[in-house]
């Protein structure tokens, strides 16, 4: 009975690595059902708020009899069905793909770097879809109509990321040091370019492409949702699928290939899951920063770093950031609308700064 008690716990009186990972085991279901239920609390109550006020129970009215329930009040406020359904859904459902593609992302991208300082933006693909955008508002193009913003957007960040891999690339391996150097170099190329199009660009077409570059759904519609939706659900079981792999990566690249991982394999289909669930969000929700930095390192402090949990936590995570945040981004001044990315960078880059600070107090300073 001794012997079993000592096998079970350390010597000081702790809970043994065993007992730690089990109680990391039973937590991560428990963080993802509490994520899950304030996601839906969080997009109802975001769905009734605005300049017209609508109470939860009508909204929750709403739905049930467009599916065909007579079940419960209707929105009583003039042309409340309308700015629910053309308005106010799409803008929420739309905040919660996105957000939950930009915090996938960042948990993927944190795993495959081995870095939990590491964010999407990184490999290029931001930047890139701001210059897809630009260049589509400076020389007024409508190659695809409407939807050719957004088309040059996911195009343009899919390609910046898959040069920035190409260019990273030596003796068929990819060195994760080269990876984020030859990522830094392509945004500021691309920075550059973007700064070029904006000094070529119109008094309108300015203002269109500093309004993408700081982020928002204003524009949110079915579509847009239509469109986002497969991606982002790609995105996802691809990421999850991976992550088994994404926590033997952890272990060291040496053990990982010891252990059975093809790490050139597993870090290609990672690049082009961040690419695809970032350019995905981006092209239609503009650059929104930090939400894929912020979020998985959270969700890691409170659950543990494994994949299997972190994943889809992010994903829930991300979501609520987002929902919250355009919620604010709306409601907060009457008549106004604060973008969206600035509202995710004034509360991410302190934030960041206290990772920082973070990583140098429990590391002993730097290198």
């Amino acid at each position: 009975m001794s012997t079993k008690k000592n096998a079970s716990t350390k010597k000081n009186g702790q809970p043994s690595d065993a007992e730690q990972r089990g109680h990391r085991r039973v937590r991560g279901p428990v963080l993802i059902g509490v994520l899950f239920v304030a996601l839906v609390v969080l997009a109802f109550a975001a769905a009734g708020a605005g300049q017209v006020n609508i109470p939860p129970d009508q909204v929750i009215g709403s739905i049930l009899h467009r599916i065909g329930l007579d079940i419960g009040p209707r929105p009583t406020a003039a042309q409340g069905d309308n700015a629910l359904w053309i308005v106010r859904f799409p803008r929420v459902a739309l905040a919660v793909l996105a957000g939950a593609a930009l915090g996938a992302s960042g948990a993927v991208m944190q795993g495959v770097f081995g870095n939990p300082l590491a964010e999407p933006a990184v490999i290029g693909v931001s930047w890139g879809a701001a210059v897809g955008a630009a260049t589509v508002i400076t020389f007024g193009l409508t190659l695809f109509g409407n939807w050719t913003i957004v088309a040059a957007a996911f195009a343009c960040g899919l390609l910046t990321t898959l040069l920035v891999y190409a260019m990273s690339r030596s003796a068929g391996r990819t060195e994760v040091v080269t990876l984020l150097l030859t990522g830094i170099a392509i945004n500021a190329v691309a920075s550059a370019l973007l700064g070029l199009l904006m000094f070529a660009a119109g008094n309108d077409a300015l203002r269109a492409i500093t309004t993408w570059n700081l982020g928002s759904l204003a524009g949110a519609n079915w579509g847009a949702v239509a469109t986002v939706a497969p991606l982002t659900a790609v995105g996802l079981v691809v990421a999850f699928a991976c992550a088994r792999r994404l926590d033997l990566l952890s272990l060291g690249e040496r053990t990982a290939r010891h252990l059975g991982v093809d790490v050139e394999r597993l870090r290609f289909t990672a690049i082009i899951v961040i690419a695809l669930l970032t350019s995905s969000a981006v092209a239609f929700a503009g650059v929104i920063s930090f939400v894929g930095l912020v979020v998985p390192h959270l969700i890691r402090m409170a659950a543990g770093p494994g994949h299997r949990t972190l994943i889809p936590a992010s994903a829930l995570g991300g979501a609520v950031v987002l929902v919250g945040a355009d919620l604010i981004a709306r409601t907060a001044i009457p008549y106004q609308e604060l973008p969206l990315g600035v509202l995710t960078a004034v509360v991410g880059g302190p934030f960041f700064f206290w990772l920082l600070r973070r990583a140098r107090n429990s590391s002993g300073g730097w290198a």
